[in-house]
Order: structure tokens, then C-alpha cells, then sequence
């Protein structure tokens, strides 16, 4: 299949790319940037020019392929709910130039949109359309979608990492810098999925090729990370202390962060591993964060 993947320069993008052509596909990456350009070239794409906020270029590279995989998402955390809505438009527009065709739309959200009763691991099955997170808006524009009758599946990604980023623990090593201090919120025994970074693209295209039409996947390698064991890690990387802080004191302290730094996020991904013969073998979240180079993070 010819594939047109959103984000093809960036974390998981990137990485979807060469699992992709080693599948027998072909890749129409988009990229505003000549550099993004290049890069794509070199591991053997086509390059899509285009831009999140230019819609057209959206439906066009839509247009122009068998699949779509849709991985990308403005990081800017201090603006997340715009960001979010955002989301939603770049979903409904390519989703509108699939309608009829058959072909399959990949669209990206996160684990916490399968939890549905606290404590309990978030799970493929579960579609929690009332969750409070903005990120939601994203299943709901794909849920749309589905119903109009175009063939839409789900990955929903942990704290996806490496030794060089680890999604929003990416930002927290930025905050203990800062603050000169690695944080937690209460004990600290909230928890954080994750996955290794190669994992996750291999499930993406697993999902391409041996996935169903309305189904979600659980990109999750480790159900859940204590918060505490996240703060040590990072407090030993700096050479920082490690203290707990009340949730009022958590509001001042994370700034944006303490939306999140609270949550208790364990998530399972027993069916998607049934059902698609995943198998992640990366190292694990704690694992890379021992291994970080915390002077040039």
C-alpha cells in the first residue's frame, strides 16, 4: 500500500517510516520543511509538502493514498486543549476524502481514553466518551467517522520513550531542572504506562496490516510505572532531591504538569497483543531514564 503518514519526521513518525517500507509499503510522508524533506528521501519516502492548519494539503495527501497514519500532534502542552481541537479538524478532513473508499484512517490518542473505573487498567474495549482529558476530542472525531462508515482504528499511546525523550516525563526533566527539585505528587504510587519507541511503530503498522476496522489498540509494553520510582530516577539523573508534594503545592510547582502528574494511568494491552501478535521487546521506561544523558536532556 501506498501510505500517507502525518508526523513522518518527528518521534514516532520517524521510526514508523523504515517498518513501513520494510513491510512492502510505500511512504508519502508530510513535512513542512526542506530539512524534513531531505530526511524523508534519505530513507526512501516520497515527501508530501503540507501543515497541520492546511487542511487541503491534508485531504490531498489522503487523496493520493491506499492508508493513512496519522501520528501527528502539536506538543505545545501549554496550549492542549487548542491543540486538541486541532486534532479533530486534521481527523475530519482526511477522514472526509476516505468516506467510501475503503481505506483505512490510523488515527493516534492516549491509554486514559479506555479507563473506565479508577484503578482498574485502561483497556481496549472501552471507549470513555465523557473522559475529561481534551485528547478525547480525537476518538470522538474518529468515532464520527466510524459511524459515517469510514475505517478508522485507534492507537493509544503511553509515555512513549527512548533515551533521548519520554513523552511527558520529557517536560517533567525540564521542571526538576528548573525547580532544582524532582517531584511527586502525595506517595507518589499514581502510575504511568509506557513503551519504547520501536515498539510502539511496529504496533502501528501491525495495525495497518492486521487490524480492523473500529478497533483500538493499546501501545503498552509496562501497565504502569509508580510516580515515585519515575521522581528517584530522574532526581539520581540530575543530582537532585526527591520530595512529595501536596496537591495544592503540585498546581504551583508543574505549572501545566499537574493536570497530569496526579494521574493514576495503568493500562493493559493483553488484547492488543492477542489480536495483533505484538510483542514488545524494547528496554523499559526506567531502564532508558538510567541510561539518559541527563547534561544534554
Amino acid at each position: 500500500m501506498r501510505v500517507f503518514l502525518t508526523g513522518a519526521t518527528g518521534f514516532i513518525g520517524s521510526r514508523i517510516v523504515p517498518e513501513l517500507l520494510a513491510a512492502g509499503h510505500q511512504v508519502l510522508g508530510l513535512t513542512r520543511s526542506d530539512t524534513g524533506a531531505a530526511a524523508l528521501a534519505a530513507q526512501g519516502a516520497e515527501v508530501h509538502r503540507g501543515t497541520l492548519e492546511d487542511l487541503d494539503s491534508l485531504r490531498a495527501g489522503a487523496d493520493a493514498a491506499d492508508a493513512v497514519i496519522h501520528t501527528a500532534f502539536d506538543h505545545d502542552f501549554a496550549n492542549f486543549v487548542a491543540n486538541c481541537e486541532k486534532d479533530g479538524r486534521v481527523i475530519a478532513a482526511m477522514g472526509e476524502a476516505l468516506k467510501g473508499t475503503g481505506r483505512p484512517l490510523l488515527i493516534t490518542s492516549g491509554t486514559g481514553m479506555g479507563n473506565a473505573v479508577a484503578g482498574q487498567p485502561a483497556d481496549e474495549d472501552v471507549f470513555a466518551r465523557e473522559h475529561p482529558n481534551p485528547r478525547m476530542i480525537s476518538e470522538q472525531t474518529g468515532q464520527k467517522l466510524l459511524e459515517a462508515g469510514v475505517d478508522v482504528r485507534v492507537v493509544r499511546l503511553p509515555q512513549v520513550h527512548d533515551t533521548a525523550k519520554q513523552g511527558l516525563i520529557t517536560p517533567y526533566i525540564v521542571n526538576a531542572r528548573e525547580k532544582g527539585l524532582a517531584a511527586y505528587v502525595g506517595e507518589g504510587a499514581n502510575r504511568w504506562p509506557a513503551a519504547h519507541v520501536l515498539d510502539v511503530a511496529k504496533l502501528y503498522v501491525l495495525a495497518l496490516d492486521r487490524g480492523e476496522k473500529g478497533a483500538r489498540y493499546n501501545a503498552v509494553a509496562e501497565e504502569g510505572i509508580a510516580a515515585r520510582t519515575i521522581a528517584e530516577t530522574v532526581g539520581a539523573g540530575l543530582g537532585l532531591p526527591v520530595r512529595s508534594l501536596t496537591p495544592e503545592e503540585a498546581g504551583q510547582h508543574f505549572g501545566w504538569l499537574s493536570i497530569f502528574m496526579g494521574l493514576d494511568m495503568l493500562a493493559s494491552s493483553a488484547k492488543t497483543r492477542a489480536r495483533l501478535g505484538w510483542e514488545p521487546v524494547g528496554p523499559g521506561l526506567i531502564e532508558d531514564l538510567e541510561r539518559m544523558d541527563y547534561s544534554a536532556a
